[in-house]
């Protein structure tokens, strides 16, 4: 059954098709059975699930403010993108109860869409329409650019009570995938990055791997290449290596998947994040990656952001740029689960990074790591 939120969108998709074939004036048109096209793909995707919190967080408001309203509502995508006859750009709020639906993605626009601004201020451009739609949201909401900003004329390990944190926001595969081109993660001074990840010759766009209405990754096309696929389950892709030789987290298992590369790395720069909040910027720090803003005072000391201390009060204020710089490369990496896939050297080379230069303050053992090149 379809999700009653998104129906009067469905509704009005399906007049326009019987608008249109009622035009041709043949009986068969006029008499058929209305079927949309690819409707049950769409209603199992994470698009159509009117019932979760990205399409409901601002219900008590009653609206969307324009800068939520792009990715969180059909009604914000056409207006930022202009297909709903207005120029470009969402400039007022937008109405809840909507999803992203076909008509979001099915219109004049998205057909000629060819250029894709990132948070950084690149544009993208000749790129394919299926994938540019795509980019319009899946790209994060900040940057290198935005992160330098935050910090400029600040001293590197001095607390400052004009910082907070900067969230890459979710699912920025965009950002991942075209890796210093766009400069979704932060990039330190003097350091090289690796750009866009041609994952194979014939896997360049978004829909070559996730389905287009579906948006589920299709396996079967990751077993064409890589063994730990050819089970069809997903969980198997997280055991592929593909070409990356060296063993980057330095636990001596340089045959593991990349995935477990980047987790461990994770772990460890979480860990360093921990000594450096508390022995440089003087509070302790705990992370809840579904908990916003993320990062919240442990007062118990114990590593975790526990019920009472994930809460928005008893978010995390001892920020420094260097520590800042850090915890966004970190969020970075795991709001992009498929980052593994997306662009693994750039994601490690950010991780490795953040950990080198926590290290330069707190004990960061780096021994037998390795960054891509």
């Amino acid at each position: 059954m379809l999700n009653p939120r998104c129906s009067y969108l469905l509704t009005h998709f399906a007049a326009v098709l019987v608008a249109m074939f009622a035009i041709t004036g043949t009986a068969a048109a006029q008499t058929a059975p209305l079927e949309i096209p690819f409707v049950n793909e769409w209603a199992g995707s994470p698009h159509a699930r009117g019932n979760d919190e990205p399409f409901n967080h601002w219900n008590e408001e009653g609206e969307i403010p324009p800068a939520c309203a792009r990715c969180h509502s059909t009604p914000g995508y056409r207006d930022y993108i202009g297909a709903d006859g207005t120029p470009p750009g969402v400039d007022r709020p937008t109405q809840v109860g909507t999803v992203i639906a076909c008509v979001a993605c099915h219109n004049d626009v998205t057909l000629r869409m060819t250029s894709v601004m990132f948070p950084s201020g690149v544009e993208l451009k000749g790129l394919k329409p299926a994938s540019a739609r795509c980019m319009q949201c899946h790209q994060g909401r900040e940057s290198t650019v935005s992160v330098n900003e935050a910090v400029k004329g600040l001293e590197p390990d001095k607390v400052s009570d004009k910082l907070g944190f900067i969230n890459i926001h979710y699912r920025a595969a965009g950002a991942t995938r075209y890796g210093t081109e766009v400069k979704g993660a932060y990039e330190y001074d003097g350091k090289s990055y690796a750009g866009f990840f041609q994952h194979a010759r014939n896997i360049k766009e978004c829909a070559d791997c996730h389905g287009l209405h579906t948006v589920k990754v299709m396996v079967e096309v990751c077993a064409r290449c890589h063994k730990p696929s050819n089970s069809g389950e997903k969980k198997d892709l997280l055991k592929i290596r593909d070409k990356m030789k060296d063993d980057y987290d330095g636990d001596g298992n340089a045959e593991e998947g990349i995935s477990e590369e980047i987790s461990t790395l994770q772990q460890a720069l979480y860990a360093a994040i921990r000594s450096y909040g508390t022995e440089v910027a003087g509070t302790a720090v705990a992370y809840d990656s579904h908990a916003y803003p993320y990062f919240f005072q442990d007062k118990d000391g114990n590593g975790t952001a526990d019920r009472g201390e994930a809460i928005y009060p008893n978010r995390y204020r001892s920020w420094t740029p260097r520590l800042l710089k850090a915890a966004y490369n970190y969020q970075f990496s795991l709001k992009d689960p498929g980052a593994y896939a997306h662009n693994p050297r750039y994601v490690i080379q950010t991780l490795y990074d953040s950990l080198s230069d926590l290290g330069t303050k707190v004990k960061v053992e780096m021994g037998g790591m390795a960054r891509p090149k």
